[in-house]
């Protein structure tokens, strides 16, 4: 009865092992570049908590000028998007919107560091 007991558990514990390995071999885990971490982070936030969708579409100028142009003009003058986020450098874009965009800056500069970067290296991947 012991023999009958224990190759009972040896093969539960070899089927279990099995399973998981099957498993594995389905759903393999994927790695992410930290480039790619930061896109999902930085549309998260534009999406999100940053409220930035609200008045920026991706390629359509709506209550802000739209990303495409956002992030043309910022990397064609080497600026840096999370300096104007948290009020160090001033617009460079649409200077007369500011006073609109400086409602948001209550949101964007308590931003984690993290976060501003993430939003930044998404909002400048669509600069042509």
């Amino acid at each position: 009865m012991r023999k009958l007991i224990l190759m009972l558990a040896v093969l539960a514990l070899t089927a279990c092992k099995n399973e998981e390995k099957e498993k594995a071999a389905l759903y393999p885990e994927v790695k992410k570049s930290p480039e790619e971490i930061a896109m999902a982070l930085g549309k998260e936030v534009f999406d999100g908590k940053g409220m930035c969708y609200s008045c920026h579409k991706p390629n359509q100028k709506v209550i802000g000028p739209s990303v495409a142009d956002i992030a043309k003009i910022y990397k064609e003058k080497g600026a840096s998007i999370t300096d104007f986020l948290t009020e160090k450098s001033g617009p460079i874009v649409d200077p007369t919107q500011y006073s609109v965009m400086k409602t948001n800056f209550a949101i964007t500069k308590n931003l984690p560091e993290e976060e501003l970067k993430a939003l930044e290296i998404y909002m400048l991947s669509f600069a042509k």
